[in-house]
């Protein structure tokens, strides 16, 4: 059972630039990968990187970078659910969409989210690596 939840930029920086990530999140994903422990990411943030990948803020062509998510067997992808729609509904806080299913992906599942946004740090809605 995964204990983190990578937002968007984390995963694309994990994946392609770790040194954009900062020491506390290195730290976190390095330890994650040395236990083998799955890390998980919500659905929306398929999206996003194909949103981010469209506008050429992706290194990897797209069908490259989905087919080693597809391939690591530590990387769990959270469907969205009834319950993270509904927790979505509840995060007036948080104006951007994406933002908020991930957080609300997090809260159901009781994990910790990984991510520099600091409209997600500041809101407190869900414990954070930041």
């Amino acid at each position: 059972m995964p204990r983190l939840l990578l937002d968007t930029h984390i995963l694309v920086r994990w994946s392609s630039d770790a040194k954009k990530l900062t020491r506390e999140q290195r730290r976190v994903l390095e330890a994650a990968a040395r236990n083998s422990e799955p890390l998980a990411i919500s659905a929306v943030t398929l999206l996003e990187v194909a949103l981010l990948s469209n506008g050429g803020k992706l290194k990897a062509p797209l069908d490259d970078f989905f087919a080693d998510l597809e391939a690591d067997p530590l990387v769990n992808v959270i469907p969205l659910t009834y319950e993270v729609a509904s927790e979505f509904g509840s995060m007036g806080v948080l104006q951007d969409p994406s933002d908020r299913a991930i957080v609300a992906t997090a809260r159901i599942h009781g994990l910790r989210l990984v991510t520099s946004d600091q409209r997600i740090i500041e809101s407190q809605l869900v414990p954070v690596v930041e």
